[in-house]
This record gives structure tokens, C-alpha cells and sequence, in this order.
């Protein structure tokens, strides 16, 4: 990942040094329980412990010979270690070294993402209340529908990331897997009771069963999960994009101090980090393609995975939270304009009332059919003669046959579209 999407702490949880790491982690871990069932002197337990180390360098060095990063590495550990490093990946192969490792690093990428998911809803949960009552046109197919809030807008964004927090914790237990089964997952070396006290000490649970590998399934999940969730963020960027266009302004992204939207154009203020989640979104996407493709190896395993791995994991979870610090910022900072809100409203000079107006008539007695025809004729001679809808109503003889003047009047009002609003904001933060 490049570094303008690569958040610190991601990166961090990636690096190379804290990959081996949580390899020697691992290996160490798997020592420990194999002193306390007698198959390591404790002595040689101390020395591992004591000395257990590795050099970056120095394991770059012998993977230009080998081409084996896994070698590479406990080869570098037995340096330190000396010749009690005989005891070191005893019994394993390299996947259970790396796939163990793999789903510590996964854990605390996915604290992290968790965490800006709980900040993001907060900031969601505060903009809905506060602009709970701020009207402003809905629309359907991009066209003026009813009228709405900015809030009941907010609030439906608010109840999908309480969803997607829902998906978040779930792939994390998924992925909070270990396996120790060696070569084959036949545990022809190590007995499986090894893998679960192991497993348990690092917080894992253990697989129940695996081949060489954890079953990829896991991770297609997984993946599919973290693009879902920037697939949810793609949607709220391409409201505020739209709200933003220039016929529309209703709201706008922040806009900081000295930023500048153009460098031909001076007068720009572009819509930039909501497109950025956008095109972001998209890669996240791609990389779930490639987990689901994962899934099929051959065999008991084959690395056709491992290298799209190494891409696609550090990436996906360094881009959602990228996205989702980004959108954080964006809706804590959304500038909103209620007077421009009210104006656009006004485009189609009272149409967002007719549905209000066919259920009146209804309740009048008036045939559905009917009524929708009256109402729909007076519709469309407001959008040929651009007149107020409500000028329109009064004038015909149908209507203002079965409605009074003060009904007719009555309709035009947002109110009483919106007079459950406290309701749903009731159901949704409940």
C-alpha cells in the first residue's frame, strides 16, 4: 500500500519486523508446551527464551539463497540461540508458523478497525440528532419524491454501520483461528492437544480441523466482509457527492483552510475525499475477488495464495481503515445548508405533496384510479406551465368538489409527512 492510504498503526501491525515477531511468538509458544510435556530440557527452554531472537538483515541475506522466508527466519533464530535451537519448529511445518502468526496480526488490525467503526457511529448518531428535523427533498430515481430529513438520512446510514459492526465482529471471531497440525493437518508430529494449549495462549482458538493450511473459506469471508463494510461507506461518499453538486448544494465535505480544489479553476471546492472512499471502495472489492479465488488449492495446500496474501490482507485492512477515518472526518465536518435545502424543495413548486393528496381523497371516498388520475393531471400541469401545485388544485373542478379550500391548503404541508420522525429516531437509538 502506498503510503498516502497506509495509516501508521496499520502499517505497523504489517511491518516485516512485526511479522517475525509474531513467527518467533509462535515458535517460542510452541516451546513452552512442549517443555511442560518433558519432549524439552528445561534448561534448554531457558535458553531459548533467554537468547530467542532474529535479525532482519541477516534473514533478507539467507532468503536470497534459500528463496524460503520461513527457513530464512528460523535459521537466523538458531544464530541467536545457539544449539538448544535444535528444539525451535519441532514438529510444524511453515503454515502453521504462518497462518498462527497471520491471525495474531489480523486481531490487532481488526481492534483498529473496529475502533473507527465505533468512532464513526458516534459522529453518525450525532449529526442524525442534530439535523433530525432539517428538512429536505427526498428523491427517487434522482428525482424530487417526498420530503425527508438530513437526520432520518444520517440515521439510516447510522443503522447500516450498526450492521456492518454486526459483520465486523463476527469475521473477527472467524479469523481468530490458529492451527499446529503440521504437513498435512494429519498431527503425525505433534499431538493435538499442543495446538489447542498453544492457540489458547495466544488468545486463539484452534482449528478444528485443517490440511496444511486454514481452509480459505475463512478468509473470503473474511475479505468479503471488510469490502462490504467500504462498499457501505462508497454509498454514504456518493450521497454527499451528489448533495454536493453545484445545482444542488445542500451539503458540502470540509473544506480546509488554504486547500485548493483546482489548479487551474480558483473557485473549486470538489467533492475530493468522498471520491477517494469511492475509488477506494472499489479496490477493496477487487481484493475479495481475489480471497474467494483463494479458496480452491490444490490438495492439501499449494502458495498460490500466499503471495496475493501478502497484498491483499495488509491492504484491505489498511484501506477500510483509511476509509473509515476519512468518512469520519468528512460527516463530523459536513457543512449543511438548510436555507438551500428549503429552496430545492420549492423546484417543483408543491408536487412532494400529491401522494398526501391522494389519500385524501380516499378517505373521501374517491376510487383510488380515480383519484390518482385527478391528482396525476394536475401534476403534470404543474411541470408544463410551471404553476404551484397548490394554485393548480384549487382551480380544479374534480377536486375542489370533494376537498375544501382549507383541505386542499392543508396538504401542502411537511409536517405531516414528517410527523413520525420522532419515532424512528425513537426505534433506530433506542
Amino acid at each position: 500500500m502506498i503510503d498516502r492510504y497506509l495509516p501508521g498503526d496499520i502499517a505497523e501491525i504489517w511491518s516485516e519486523e512485526n511479522r517475525f515477531r509474531c513467527w518467533l511468538r509462535v515458535e517460542v509458544e510452541v516451546c513452552r508446551v512442549l517443555a511442560e510435556k518433558g519432549w524439552i530440557p528445561p534448561e534448554s527452554l531457558a535458553t531459548i527464551e533467554g537468547r530467542a531472537g532474529f535479525s532482519l538483515e541477516r534473514i533478507k541475506e539467507i532468503e536470497k539463497q534459500t528463496h524460503h522466508d520461513l527457513i530464512a527466519f528460523t535459521t537466523s533464530v538458531a544464530e541467536f540461540v545457539g544449539p538448544d535451537s535444535r528444539f525451535i519448529h519441532w514438529g510444524l511445518t511453515s503454515t502453521d508458523v504462518v497462518d498462527t502468526a497471520q491471525a495474531l496480526q489480523l486481531r490487532s488490525a481488526n481492534e483498529i478497525i473496529l475502533r473507527e467503526i465505533d468512532g464513526f457511529l458516534q459522529v453518525l448518531a450525532r449529526r442524525a440528532r442534530e439535523h433530525r428535523k432539517t428538512l429536505m427533498m427526498g428523491r427517487t430515481h434522482g428525482v424530487h419524491a417526498e420530503v425527508t430529513t438530513l437526520g432520518l438520512k444520517l440515521a439510516v446510514w447510522y443503522d447500516e454501520m450498526r450492521r456492518n459492526r454486526e459483520r465486523m465482529e463476527r469475521v473477527m471471531e472467524l479469523m481468530s483461528v490458529g492451527k499446529l497440525s503440521g504437513a498435512v493437518g494429519a498431527f503425525a508430529h505433534l499431538d493435538p492437544d499442543v495446538e489447542l494449549k498453544v492457540c489458547a495462549r495466544l488468545g486463539l482458538r484452534a482449528a478444528r480441523i485443517s490440511t496444511q493450511t486454514l481452509q480459505r473459506d475463512r478468509h473470503a469471508d473474511y475479505v468479503s466482509t471488510l469490502a462490504i463494510i467500504g462498499t457501505s461507506l462508497e454509498k454514504f461518499a456518493t450521497e454527499i457527492r451528489h448533495l454536493q453538486r453545484t445545482e444542488v448544494r445542500e451539503v458540502e465535505e470540509p473544506f480546509a483552510s488554504g486547500q485548493k480544489g483546482s489548479s487551474a479553476m480558483p473557485h473549486k471546492r470538489n467533492p475530493v475525499k468522498c471520491e477517494q472512499v469511492c475509488g477506494l471502495a472499489r479496490l477493496l472489492r477487487g481484493y475479495a475477488v481475489t480471497a474467494m479465488e483463494n479458496v480452491a488449492l490444490w490438495h492439501e495446500r499449494d502458495i498460490s495464495h500466499s503471495s496475493a496474501e501478502r497484498v491483499i490482507l495488509p491492504d484491505a485492512t489498511a484501506l477500510l481503515c483509511y476509509m473509515l477515518r476519512t468518512m469520519t472526518y468528512i460527516v463530523g465536518g459536513l457543512v449543511v445548508y438548510p436555507e438551500r435545502m428549503l429552496k430545492n424543495m420549492e423546484l417543483t413548486r408543491g408536487l412532494a405533496y400529491s401522494g398526501q393528496l391522494l389519500l385524501d381523497l380516499t378517505r373521501k371516498g374517491v376510487l383510488r384510479e380515480e383519484a390518482y388520475l385527478w391528482v396525476q393531471r394536475c401534476s403534470m400541469s404543474v411541470w408544463k406551465e410551471d404553476r404551484d401545485f397548490l394554485h393548480v388544485l384549487l382551480e380544479d373542478p374534480d377536486i375542489s368538489r370533494v376537498l375544501s379550500e382549507d383541505e386542499i391548503r392543508s396538504v401542502v404541508n411537511p409536517e405531516l409527512q414528517l410527523r413520525n420522525v420522532d419515532a424512528i429516531f425513537d426505534r433506530v437509538f433506542s
